[in-house]
């Protein structure tokens, strides 16, 4: 898979994360969406923008794209990437579900 064959919204989460632009990252997402983070949960658009806030855009996060692949299902992407910034630092795989032309829900593991 290349650069052009990434889907909208998860090259919106990636962009958005990069420009520090929580409202257009937590957009990205459904209005129901589901986000687990090694075991912590996060729902609906509200807990996107605490996750944001705690563990991404608000530890001024960057994103480096790595690998795209198709995941288990439709709509299903495995991307890795190469994070860096004031949390997490370092490389691993997020499993995204789309929806609607959104992220419907995302597993960090």
């Amino acid at each position: 898979m290349t650069s052009t064959d990434i889907p909208a919204p998860i090259q919106t989460f990636i962009e958005a994360t990069n420009r520090a632009d929580s409202d257009a990252f937590v957009a990205a997402f459904t209005d129901d969406a589901y986000l687990n983070d090694w075991g912590r949960e996060f729902h609906g658009r509200d807990g996107v923008r605490s996750w944001d806030r705690t563990d991404n855009i608000g530890v001024q996060s960057h994103f480096e794209l790595v690998e795209i692949q198709p995941g288990t299902g439709s709509d299903s992407y495995v991307v890795t990437l190469k994070v860096s910034g004031n949390g997490f630092n370092g490389t691993g795989p997020m499993t995204f579900r789309l929806r609607d032309g959104l992220i419907a829900s995302l597993r960090i593991s």
